[in-house]
């Protein structure tokens, strides 16, 4: 199987360096010429690379065309190309849905949705699918795990979630800053930290029975510490705060979705 990849920015590189790390019984990786010096990097890293200027042959090569190009550049890249009926193709450009891309690339490709995550290129990323595809999800299944969504509102709700990434560090950020108020170093608070969530976040993968309500209260002591910081935490409405900034996300994601195509760019 070929895997072609059309855009080659951060999550390319993170996915193509998994798959390789990973050994993906891939005969040939393509990918776009730009961005060159991500290109580059992964032609050095392994034979199996080979780096294309022209788009056209991706599609013509590739078994599973992945698309990673900016939205707003999406329909000029992609217009032009010509895919095949029945090919696979993984679109990784968020916010534009499965019609304007059938409307693009025409209606024969087989499109799954993917929200890969940067940690997929040390095989520990978690990414998420739809609709549900056997063989894309064994490919990212050898980069970590992946969710199947059930329905594109899902699909549309786990990608406002994925916004986290910037809070959590902010959390870790202002926890460490308190540290260091309180005479302790700058890489000790931070490794303290560092620690601390790694070992709550192994627990929370070991612990698949338990809900994160249940983990909350199991590592909560009744009068605790740890249950005067949350009660803390929610009543000054953090929780409220964290729930208004995914729906605030969730409605940005829904209105930048362009419109159906119309009869005129069919």
């Amino acid at each position: 199987m070929k895997l072609g990849f059309i855009g080659t920015g951060v999550i390319t590189e993170a996915i193509v360096t998994g798959l390789i790390a990973a050994e993906y019984p891939a005969a040939r990786i393509i990918v776009s010429e730009r961005s060159r010096e991500v290109s580059t990097r992964l032609a050095a890293a392994s034979g199996k690379v080979r780096v294309t200027s022209d788009n056209q042959e991706i599609a013509d090569q590739a078994d599973v065309v992945f698309l990673a190009v900016l939205p707003q550049v999406a329909e000029q890249v992609l217009r032009p190309i010509r895919f095949r009926n029945g090919q696979k193709v993984v679109s990784l450009i968020a916010t534009i849905t499965h019609d304007r891309l059938h409307c693009w690339i025409g209606d024969g490709v087989e499109i799954t949705r993917a929200i890969p995550l940067p940690a997929v290129a040390e095989r520990r990323g978690v990414t998420v699918l739809y609709p549900a595809s056997g063989q894309i999800s064994g490919l990212f299944s050898s980069l970590g795990t992946n969710v199947t969504a059930d329905s594109i509102a899902q699909f549309d709700a786990y990608a406002a979630a994925s916004a986290l990434m910037g809070t959590y560090f902010g959390v870790l950020d202002t926890a460490a800053g308190w540290l260091r108020a309180q005479g302790c170093g700058e890489q000790d608070s931070q490794a303290y930290l560092t620690g601390v969530f790694l070992g709550l976040a192994r627990r929370a993968d070991q612990d698949t029975s338990s809900s994160y309500s249940e983990l909350r209260v199991a590592h909560s002591t009744p009068g605790g510490l740890n249950e005067q910081m949350f009660e803390e935490f929610a009543g000054a409405g953090g929780t409220n705060a964290l729930t208004a900034a995914l729906d605030s996300v969730a409605a940005r994601l829904l209105a930048a979705k362009l419109p159906p195509c119309s009869d005129e760019e069919l």
